[in-house]
């Protein structure tokens, strides 16, 4: 089909708009990853752009061996993945009854749901309860506040809500119990919507800031996003490690150095494991915004 000239302009105008967005949210990484790379005297003269300016790896050196990164990013793997496994549960368990349309409080446990979303979780109450229960200084105190994410829930109703009724009925027919339903059916049919809630979840928990600082007092908890923070906002952490060992240096490490090579292994994790979830993620969300 032949495009006529106010289509293809159309089109041309929007691939110039959707290059600019996408190479501004590129080039500020690529900027990050080259500082971290790059001599400390480009990086002081202000050299480096997008691509690196000589190469080194005394910033990366020195973050291992001059902070605790490698219990952050421990820390930071038991948190995001004990915390998507208990979201996803309780995720699927509140998603699958309220799909049912023979559920008889279905309707008004769903408003609650979404009145939910119009307001968020106050610190200082979340707090308080969190110390109620025991479980500050624990990995519990983050899990539990956002265990559900009324967004998420809905995604995955509306998904489940999309399944054919006479699936429904021929596994009933067949003897089949709402678990086993749940688990050997629903559940295998439902990855593309799953892995992208995995994601959603995965972020979340990955980057979890401000709850950790609160509810965390021992600093051996702490996770990535808490130390790089650090790295950012504190002189000191620098200093320390400039006087760790100078001799191995011919430079003493600046401050965008440490802090790009910080960030970089934050990010790290999350582009290895997106790439495998991406063919799930426009496919999950799609379908789970359909209907309802």
């Amino acid at each position: 089909m032949r495009l006529s000239f106010g289509e293809k302009l159309f089109y041309a105008v929007n691939f110039t708009l959707l290059l600019l967005a996408g190479m501004s949210c590129l080039i500020p990484l690529m900027n990050i990853v080259s500082m971290s790379f790059s001599d400390y005297s480009a990086i002081a003269s202000g050299f480096v752009g997008v691509w690196p300016v000589g190469f080194n790896l005394d910033s990366y050196k020195s973050l291992i061996e001059g902070t605790p990164i490698v219990q952050c990013l421990k820390n930071s793997v038991v948190i995001t993945g004990f915390g998507v496994l208990f979201s996803m549960i309780f995720t699927i368990f509140a998603a699958f009854p309220l799909s049912k349309v023979t559920f008889y409080w279905r309707k008004g446990f769903t408003l609650a749901i979404v009145f939910t979303m119009l307001f968020g979780i106050p610190t200082i109450p979340a707090f308080l309860v969190n110390r109620s229960l025991g479980i500050i200084d624990t990995y519990w105190a983050l899990w539990l506040p956002g265990l559900i994410s009324a967004y998420n829930l809905l995604v995955l109703k509306s998904f489940f809500e999309q399944m054919p009724e006479e699936l429904n009925e021929a596994a009933q027919i067949d003897g089949c119990s709402e678990w086993r339903l749940l688990w050997q059916i629903v559940l295998p049919l439902s990855m593309p919507v799953l892995a992208t809630l995995m994601l959603f979840y995965g972020v979340g928990y990955w980057n979890v800031f401000q709850s950790v600082l609160i509810n965390i007092n021992d600093s051996d908890k702490y996770n990535l996003a808490v130390l790089v923070q650090n790295m950012i906002a504190n002189q000191s952490l620098l200093q320390s490690l400039n006087s760790l060992q100078p001799q191995e240096f011919e430079e003493l490490l600046t401050p965008q150095s440490i802090r790009s090579a910080g960030v970089v292994v934050m990010l790290v994790p999350l582009l290895l494991v997106y790439p495998f979830l991406q063919k799930y993620f426009v496919k999950g969300v799609m379908i789970g915004a359909i209907k309802g």
